[in-house]
């Protein structure tokens, strides 16, 4: 094959020369504090159901560690410790979660062929003879990420108003493993917040 024949030219309705723009940007608020440097860490292991892709929402969970870490201004991490399975923040709507496990199955249905799937030739990260096939699931999760990462403020999660934590099992029901780590500052039991809060309309 020449290689000519794998580049695609630009269509003639697309301005090469067009860039995006900027947005004007309008502050809402300020927030400093000073306090304590705090890390906080919790582990769970849960087993997931039904058919995949599959969701599940784990927003409570995270805003209760949330809580509980002291932390009031920084950030929470929430990571899972494989690479069949994802985390993600989207809207917990029944339609829109049908259309994104249409789309990943799409992208990857379970019915392909892949070279992960080849066990007769496979020599790497081998659990066992009973391993299923699933080659669809990591090239699902590459999509999608083992990770995210949130503001905290107040002493809570900072979300918007439709978005929520969700695990997405792309794999067979089985136990998965997720951290909540949180990173930021506490108040010091001797020192005041520092607000410089400005709101508006």
């Amino acid at each position: 094959m020449v290689i000519d024949t794998l580049m695609v030219s630009a269509t003639h309705e697309v301005d090469p020369g067009l860039i995006a723009p900027p947005l004007d940007v309008e502050p809402m608020s300020t927030h400093a504090m000073a306090g304590l440097a705090v890390t906080y860490r919790e582990r769970f292991a849960m087993r997931t159901r039904g058919v995949a892709p599959a969701f599940f929402d784990m927003t409570d969970t995270v805003c209760q560690v949330t809580r509980r870490s002291g932390v009031k201004e920084g950030l929470v991490l929430i990571s899972m410790a494989h690479t069949t399975c994802a985390i993600i923040v989207q809207e917990n709507e029944p339609l829109v979660l049908a259309d994104l496990a249409d789309r990943l199955n799409r992208f990857a249905a379970y019915d392909e062929w892949y070279r992960h799937n080849q066990m007769h030739i496979r020599t790497v990260n081998v659990c066992g003879p009973d391993e299923c096939a699933n080659g669809h699931s990591h090239c699902q999760h590459a999509l999608l990420g083992s990770s995210v990462t949130l503001p905290v403020g107040g002493g809570d999660v900072m979300l918007g108003t439709w978005q929520r934590v969700l695990l997405v099992e792309l794999d067979h029901p089985r136990t998965r493993e997720m951290t909540i780590q949180v990173m930021g500052t506490a108040p010091a039991p001797d020192s005041q917040e520092k607000n410089a809060g400005r709101t508006t309309g």
